[in-house]
């Protein structure tokens, strides 16, 4: 795991930090391969109560990092099935941390980001933090099982709106919506975090842990099996010329074109 990547700073708050700010903290698989490691580490760390998920910089994550290529791949089909399926194994690492587990969000969370936020369970967001769902506008669909992610904070009307427009959404508006647990000016983000770590880690552990592991799996009881193909639809996706259009436009700096095919 490179430290210049990510950062586990162990403890009864522990931290789990994304340190690749040069580049908006964009998800290679360097990252994604670090960030589910690190997660699953926490497994074993008996005297860590609480973790919080930060990035370093002014930006949570801006999603994919899209200079990795652009999905048109050589390998065959079937690893091509494997690589992608990465991101899914990431969020489920996040998701089975025992502990209660806390996102620091500042600037934005696009994508990629959004998911990793969802896969938390609190968000605790700066006020002009904004959040988002950009996938559809480079042709694609949502993937890594973070749908059901998304519906279960918002609703099914509100979900559709984020996932089909990828529109980034305010923190304050989020909020209301249920996505953001707590919104607070940008200088007290930190400090909130870390209040609200504070009382969930001066609680009994083992009581709260398995509270965590019910609610996920009352909540989550269908999300694997309705899910399961969300990888193969974006290795649809991805050899659409839709597709290829939104790349091109978003390196491009402009509106896409899109015509369906």
């Amino acid at each position: 795991m490179s430290e210049q990547i990510i950062e586990v700073t162990p403890g009864e708050i522990a931290t789990l930090t994304l340190k690749r700010p040069e580049r908006r903290n964009a998800l290679n698989v360097e990252l994604m391969s670090a960030l589910e490691a690190a997660a699953r580490g926490f497994v074993e760390a008996h005297e860590t109560r609480v973790v919080i998920l930060r990035a370093e910089g002014d930006t949570f994550s801006a999603g994919a990092d899209l200079t990795a290529g652009d999905g048109a791949r050589s390998e065959p089909l079937v690893a091509r099935r494997l690589a992608a399926r990465l991101g899914g194994r990431m969020l489920r690492s996040i998701l089975e941390i025992p502990q209660p587990t806390i996102c620091e969000i500042q600037g934005v969370a696009i994508g990629g980001g959004a998911c990793i936020a969802t896969a938390c369970d609190f968000r605790v967001a700066a006020e002009d933090a904004r959040i988002g769902y950009a996938e559809v506008r480079l042709g694609m669909n949502l993937m890594w099982n973070a749908v059901p992610l998304c519906v279960g904070l918002v609703g099914p009307a509100r979900a559709k709106r984020m996932l089909m427009t990828g529109a980034l959404v305010p923190a304050p508006q989020l909020a209301e919506w249920g996505f953001v647990d707590e919104c607070v000016p940008q200088p007290r983000l930190e400090a909130a975090a870390r209040e609200l770590a504070e009382e969930l880690a001066a609680l009994p552990p083992t009581a709260v842990q398995m509270i965590k592991e019910s609610v996920n799996a009352v909540s989550g009881a269908l999300d694997a099996s309705v899910m399961h193909m969300d990888a193969d639809q974006w290795l649809l996706t991805a050899q659409s010329q839709d597709f290829r259009e939104g790349i091109r436009a978003f390196r491009e700096k402009r509106a896409p074109r899109f015509t369906g095919d």
